[in-house]
């Protein structure tokens, strides 16, 4: 049973940090590729950022650019999605996933694998 789960969302203020948490089991996270979207009420999934497989290449949006940084802890089977200056057009739920021998797809269809999401409320 293959189970991805999210965790460390929560409310914080503008120009603050929060740190997300994607964790698997059921799988090795090193063989995945691990992508973060976000979606906020109303509008569609937006990719926020992905790694690749073998971790050795990172991908943002082009609204996190600069300020959102992914990680990856083998030994833990968790990806990190690190939050910097964030802003009140953060505020979402984010939601991490996992593909097979992903190289880091900003393409949702391409998951194999979702968590439920973590909201991320950041107040102005």
């Amino acid at each position: 049973q293959v189970q991805v789960v999210e965790s460390g969302g929560g409310l914080v203020q503008a120009g603050k940090s929060l740190k997300l948490a994607c964790a698997a089991s059921g799988l090795t996270v090193s063989p995945f590729g691990t992508g973060w979207f976000r979606q906020a009420p109303g509008k569609e999934r937006e990719f926020v950022g992905a790694i690749s497989w073998s971790g050795g290449a990172t991908y943002y949006g082009d609204s996190v650019k600069g300020r959102f940084a992914i990680s990856r802890d083998d030994a833990k089977n968790t990806v990190y999605l690190q939050m910097t200056s964030l802003k009140p057009e953060d505020s979402a739920v984010y939601y991490c996933a996992a593909e097979n021998y992903g190289e880091g797809d900003n393409r949702p269809h391409k998951y194999n694998y979702w968590g439920q999401g973590t909201q991320v409320t950041v107040s102005s």
